[in-house]
Formats: C-alpha cells, sequence, structure tokens
C-alpha cells in the first residue's frame, strides 16, 4: 500500500544520480513528483521515463527559485521538499579562490535555505511538511582539499537542527540525510580529477575514496534514497532534526 499517496514532494537536482534515485523512490510509494534543475533536457528526459513534471531552476538564483516553486505549487500544494542540488569542488586550501568559496556556500548552503523558505509558508498553513536535506559526511566531518563544500555541508546540517526546533510543534518535520562517496556522475567527476592530478589508474582513485568506509565500497543512490523515503513518510514524525549518514559505517 502506498504511504505517500496524494502528496506532492519536489526534488530539486532530480534529473540523475541520488536525486533521480530519491524522484523514483517516492514516486513508488505513491507521491506525485516535480523533478528540478538547470538543464531541462536532462529534466524533461528523466521526467518522461518516471513519470514526473520537470520544472527549471537554479538554486543560487533567488528569482528563479521563486519562479519554480510557484509554478510547481500551481499543481498542487507542496508536501515535501527534497534539496539534494548540489556540486563540489576540491582544491588545496592555499591555491582556493574566493570565487569557489562562494560557488560552494551558494548552490550547497543558500540554495537549500532558499528552497526550504520557498515552501514553508505553505506548509505551516496546512500544518504539515516534510523537509529532508541531503547533506554529506564531508557535513559531519573534515576532509582536505574540500574546505569550502565541507564547511557549506557542515552548514546545512547547522540550517537543519535549527529549523528543526523552530518547526517542530508545526507538524513539519527537518532531516538532513548525509551520503558517504556515492556511485554517482559526481563521484566519476571526482575519480577522473584524481587520475588526471595524480597519475593514478581509476581502481587507484576509487580505493582512495572508499578507504575509510568500513564496507569498502561506494554507496549506492538507491540506499540514499531508501533513507530519504523514510524520513518522508508521516510514521517517521518523530524524528526530526537529525543528520542520517549513509556511509557504511565511515561516520560514528
Amino acid at each position: 500500500m502506498s504511504k505517500l499517496g496524494g502528496q506532492h514532494a519536489v526534488v530539486t537536482g532530480g534529473g540523475r544520480g541520488i536525486g533521480r534515485a530519491i524522484a523514483e523512490a517516492l514516486i513508488a510509494d505513491g507521491a506525485r513528483v516535480t523533478i528540478m534543475g538547470r538543464n531541462m533536457q536532462t529534466l524533461q528526459t528523466a521526467a518522461d521515463e518516471m513519470g514526473a513534471e520537470a520544472v527549471v531552476v537554479d538554486v543560487t538564483q533567488q528569482d528563479s527559485i521563486a519562479e519554480a516553486f510557484s509554478k510547481a505549487a500551481l499543481m498542487q500544494a507542496i508536501d515535501i521538499l527534497v534539496n539534494n542540488a548540489g556540486a563540489a569542488e576540491s582544491a588545496p586550501f592555499h591555491r582556493m579562490d574566493t570565487d569557489m568559496w562562494h560557488r560552494m556556500v551558494a548552490v550547497n548552503l543558500t540554495g537549500t535555505y532558499l528552497c526550504s523558505q520557498s515552501v514553508i509558508k505553505g506548509m505551516l498553513d496546512r500544518g504539515y511538511g516534510r523537509i529532508v536535506n541531503i547533506a554529506s559526511t564531508a557535513g559531519l566531518t573534515g576532509y582536505p582539499y574540500v574546505t569550502a563544500y565541507s564547511a557549506a555541508k557542515h552548514g546545512v546540517i547547522g540550517l537543519t537542527r535549527s529549523l528543526a526546533l523552530e518547526l517542530a510543534k508545526k507538524g513539519i518535520t527537518v532531516n538532513a540525510v548525509c551520503p558517504g562517496y556515492t556511485d554517482t556522475d559526481m563521484a566519476a567527476d571526482t575519480v577522473a580529477n584524481i587520475v588526471e592530478k595524480t597519475g593514478r589508474t581509476e581502481d587507484e582513485a576509487i580505493a582512495s575514496l572508499v578507504k575509510h568506509n568500513p564496507q569498502g565500497r561506494m554507496i549506492q543512490p538507491e540506499e540514499v534514497a531508501e533513507a530519504v523515503l523514510w524520513l518522508c513518510q508521516k510514521s517517521s514524525g518523530s524524528i526530526n532534526g537529525q543528520s542520517i549518514a549513509v556511509a557504511g559505517g565511515e561516520i560514528l
């Protein structure tokens, strides 16, 4: 029996990778899903294949967010928001420029804030909502060479905890899911970057990423999606303000 029947979920960055896996899981559990992202061709292809709606958004631009969420809300009031859109760039701290810092904060943290603000009023009016922020194990601990990304994801965890307390008696829960290295295009780009800069083989590069995971493997997008799906269900109403690591025991 579907647990999310009649509910409308928005998944940012929903056209591929973790976001697409989340959207598919929500649809399978009965939700109506709108996926958002910057590339309409990628979005529309994914939407057609899974039976979702597609809306273009740039989560670094406030006007774009306002337009996209207004369009989604006209289809149906938004009950669930999954803030999945994000990006990761790496560089030694002493070589990192301010532009990289601002890019990482804008897409990973400010975008989460702006998208959440876009749905809060409606959720408060209806006395119900689920917000799930896709953070990272980099939001729970530090990693070298990704200081801006890690700082932004730590900010997402802080936002999650504070907003969860603020909304605790309003029927709205706010949680974060923190994947380790996940088998997505983003991870493939990281592997390619390691190979290019260090001369390691692809297998060696992957091994360097998963060496801290006690299971010694990449996380699968579907595993992240299952954690998100659980948090979105009405029966998970007592789970609030949590940051759940999906990382094979890397973060304890």
